[in-house]
């Protein structure tokens, strides 16, 4: 009951129809009600749909996404490529954003969060710690690798390299083992109904942090174990090649 109204909007006539999506992500129920809408409502002449609400706040941040992830992972790398002067070492350390990728994808998935603002906003942060600790594991195994070098007189053969990296990468494991159990610490309460099930902004904070708690730990395992395994196959080609030269003088 209420008084009656005409609805304008532009100078035109409208008529709002309203739904709220559970249980889906609201980008996919959108698509597929268009489609249906298409195919089984023949609109009279003049007439017209707009899809607006949180649909179109999504479509606007989703454009602003498309240019904001590109950007950052392109930063990331100029800073790598400046700290290492190599773009072989940057892409290297660069390789711990998809592996942290899986992990965040796999524990959204599992948590049955659609992608939205909030799981990018997570994602983007993970890219960030992720390629910090692959950073301070090369420094850990370029260190070895200085220090075993100077103990052979500045040379090195293959056991050995294989020795330096082995110590640096257990030198790492520690500190690295310290950071992700830190970041779990922190996150890990936000996804436990009985520590947070009536705090505000809660079903914002879990779908950033789902990424990070999944993907931190499956960048523990590259950091650990397929990051040395690179640098040791970088550095033995480098080390065969330098071989190679002496060799031929």
């Amino acid at each position: 009951m209420g008084p009656s109204m005409i609805s304008s909007e532009n100078g035109q006539l409208r008529v709002f129809v309203q739904c709220n999506v559970r249980g889906r992500d609201l980008g996919g129920f959108v698509e597929e009600a268009k489609k249906k809408i298409a195919e089984q409502v023949k609109m009279p002449p003049g007439y017209y749909i707009a899809w607006g609400g949180e649909y179109e706040n999504l479509i606007r941040a989703g454009r602003t996404l498309k240019i904001v992830v590109p950007i950052v992972l392109f930063i990331i790398f100029i800073l790598l490529f400046m700290v290492y002067r190599s773009v072989k070492d940057a892409a290297h350390v660069l390789l711990a954003v998809p592996f942290a990728l899986t992990g965040g994808i796999f524990l959204q998935w599992m948590l049955g969060y659609n992608f939205s603002v909030a799981v990018w906003v997570g994602y983007i942060a993970l890219f960030g710690t992720a390629v910090q600790t692959g950073v301070v594991m090369v420094i850990y195994l370029e260190e070895a690798l200085r220090r075993r070098a100077a103990e052979h007189g500045g040379r090195l053969n293959s056991q050995q390299l294989m020795e330096a990296v082995i110590e640096g990468a257990a030198l790492r494991l520690r500190p690295k083992v310290m950071t992700v159990s830190t970041v779990l610490a922190s996150l890990v309460p936000l996804m436990l109904p009985i520590f947070s099930a009536d705090r505000t902004g809660i079903e914002v904070m879990r779908p950033i942090a789902a990424p990070v708690i999944g993907g931190m730990i499956s960048s523990l395992i590259l950091i650990l174990l397929v990051t040395p395994v690179i640098f040791y196959w970088l550095r033995e080609r480098e080390l065969k090649k330098a071989m190679d030269g002496a060799s031929k003088n």
